[in-house]
């Protein structure tokens, strides 16, 4: 398996394959620190906030790990969209589970379906799997704040 950080890999979520490919450098007495040092990159509220962050993890950890630094940096370009969003929304982006468990179900209701009539037919059956997946009690914690944000943000577009 190559070192190599993939593009392909920031489909869902490049924080979390980014703090995972960090993860790979450091040697296990070292992860907790390093973790903790990368949090106030992708926690910043601002891109250039999330820079200066950046600059200083790699003056604490730039000697000791070299890759780290310079494979977000590659990544930046993927990494700075996801600061246009509240903090809320960039929380549920970032965990994966939430994500991947919803597209789960997604995808396991659409694949029995061969085809749909109409766009209005698909778009009626994701609203019914996405309306029965949070009355199942799977719902994401944070998830409210969340989609009133998003709401916010894409009025007429998302109706909280």
């Amino acid at each position: 398996m190559s070192c190599q950080y993939r593009k392909a890999d920031f489909f869902n979520d490049p924080v979390v394959h980014l703090i995972r490919h960090s993860m790979n450098f450091c040697s296990w007495k070292d992860r907790k620190a390093v973790a903790a040092d990368l949090r106030p990159i992708y926690e910043a509220p601002t891109v250039e906030e999330a820079a200066r962050q950046l600059d200083a993890f790699e003056t604490i950890w730039g000697t000791k790990y070299p890759s780290i630094a310079p494979a977000w940096r590659r990544a930046w370009a993927e990494v700075i969209p996801f600061f246009a969003f509240s903090a809320a929304i960039r929380k549920i982006i970032y965990t994966t589970n939430a994500v991947e468990s919803l597209n789960r179900v997604l995808r396991k209701t659409l694949k029995t379906k061969g085809a749909f009539p109409t766009e209005d037919a698909a778009t009626k059956l994701i609203f019914l799997a996405i309306r029965n997946f949070e009355k199942g009690g799977r719902t994401v914690r944070e998830w409210v704040a969340a989609r009133n944000q998003l709401a916010i943000m894409f009025e007429g577009r998302f109706n909280a």
